[in-house]
C-alpha cells in the first residue's frame, strides 16, 4: 500500500546548539539519507560515541530484505517470480505484523494494493484506462490472504502476478530496528526520525525535558507550518496524509482527497486530510496511519475507539467544508500548550 503524501514531522529543537556537560550527558547526532528519505538520530550518552557504522548496517540489512527499489533485494526477487528466496527474520516479522493489521483493519491495510495504485495513476507506473472489467481483473492480484510463508520460509502466492510492497510499514519497522540497536548498546535517551516518523525513549536530559516534536499543518500547500507540538515519551509516532492530491466539488466547494480502496479497487472519496498515530512501535503506527487514510472517517473513529493500544490525531473536513480536529484523550494529554 502506497503512502501518497506523508505528513512531515518537524523535529522541534533538534538542531539547536547547546552546552554539553557530562553531568547530564553528551549529545550525539547522526544525520543522513536512507530508504529514499532523510534521517536524524539524536542520542544522549555519558561519553561521546560514533554510531554511524551501526546505523548504516541497520539500513543495509533492511534494504537487502525489504526494498522494492533494489533489484537484488529479497522482496524484488520475490516480486519477479523467484520462488527460491528464503526470507529472513525481518521479512517474517513485517509480513506477520502486516497480516495482523490487515485483519484488524478489515483489509484496509494491504501491502498488495500497489497494482491498483499504479493503474489509477497514483503510483510511479503509467496510468491505464480503468473500467469495471479491468478493476475486477486487477483485484485478482490484491489481497494479503493470497500470500503465505511456508515451513521453509519461502513465499507462496496464489497468483504469480501478486506484487508485494511493504512501503507503508517498512520505514516504521526500520526505526524500530534502529531503536533496538540503541537499546542493545544500553542507550536510554534518544530520538530517532526517519522521513518524518519517530521513536522516542527517555528524555532530553541536556535540557531536562521531554522530547518535543511538531506536526505539520496539512493545509499549508507551499510553506510548512507546525499545527501542534507534543511531548513524545517512550512512544512511536507515524503520520500519513494525501491532502495535496484532491479535487474540489464545483457545487459545494468541498475538498476531497483520492485514495484507492483495496477492497473494491475503486478510488474512494474521503474528507480525511491527515492522520497521526501513536503506538508502542513505529511499524504499527506506520501501518495504521496508512489504513485510516483509506477508511471512511466513521470507520476510522470506530476502530480507534476500540483499539486501546493506539492514540490518534486526525485532521478532516466536515460536512460544511470546514477543517476539524479529532484527538483521542491520550493524544490530547501530550499536546504542548
Amino acid at each position: 500500500m502506497k503512502k501518497y503524501f506523508l505528513v512531515v514531522i518537524v523535529v522541534f529543537g533538534l538542531f539547536q546548539s547547546c552546552k554539553q556537560s557530562n553531568s547530564v550527558g553528551v549529545r550525539n547526532e547522526n544525520i543522513g539519507g536512507a530508504l529514499g528519505t532523510s534521517y536524524s538520530i539524536i542520542s544522549i550518552t555519558s561519553d561521546k560515541i560514533d554510531l554511524q557504522k551501526e546505523i548504516d548496517s541497520v539500513f543495509a540489512v533492511i534494504n537487502h530484505s525489504l526494498s522494492t527499489y533494489i533489484p537484488e533485494s529479497d522482496i524484488s526477487r520475490i516480486n519477479n517470480g523467484d520462488s527460491t528466496v528464503v526470507v529472513d527474520e525481518m521479512f517474517r516479522e513485517v509480513f506477520n505484523l502486516s497480516k495482523e493489521i490487515n485483519k484488524e483493519t478489515n483489509g484496509f491495510f494491504d501491502p498488495t494494493v500497489g497494482t491498483l495504485v499504479n493503474a489509477w495513476g497514483f503510483g510511479p507506473e503509467r496510468q491505464i484506462s480503468m473500467d469495471s472489467l479491468k478493476i475486477d481483473s486487477l483485484l485478482n492480484f490484491v489481497g494479503l490472504d493470497k500470500i503465505l510463508i511456508d515451513d521453509t520460509n519461502r513465499i507462496i502466492k496464489t497468483n504469480p502476478n501478486i506484487y508485494l510492497d511493504f512501503n507503508a510499514i517498512a520505514k516504521g519497522y526500520s526505526i524500530d530496528r534502529l531503536a533496538a540497536m540503541l537499546d542493545a548498546k544500553g542507550i536510554n535517551n534518544y530520538l530517532i526520525e526517519v522521513g518524518g516518523e519517530l521513536v522516542a525513549k527517555g528524555k532530553n536530559t541536556i535540557k531536562d525535558k521531554s522530547w518535543v516534536v511538531g506536526i505539520d499543518d496539512p493545509e499549508m500547500q507551499v510553506k510548512r507550518a507546525t499545527k501542534i507540538l507534543i511531548n513524545l515519551n517512550d512512544r512511536a509516532l507515524a503520520s500519513s496524509g494525501n491532502y495535496r492530491k484532491f479535487r474540489v466539488d464545483e457545487t459545494t466547494g468541498k475538498k476531497y482527497v483520492h485514495t484507492v480502496n483495496p477492497k473494491t479497487g475503486y478510488t474512494q472519496i474521503s474528507n480525511t486530510l491527515a492522520v497521526t498515530i501513536l503506538a508502542d512501535d513505529c511499524a504499527t503506527a506506520d501501518a495504521y496511519a496508512t489504513a485510516f487514510m483509506a477508511m471512511d472517517l466513521s470507520d476510522a473513529f470506530k476502530l480507534i475507539n476500540e483499539n486501546k493500544r493506539l492514540e490518534a490525531y486526525i485532521i478532516y473536513v466536515d460536512e460544511k467544508g470546514e477543517t476539524q480536529e479529532f484527538l483521542t484523550k491520550g493524544f490530547k494529554e501530550l499536546v504542548v500548550e
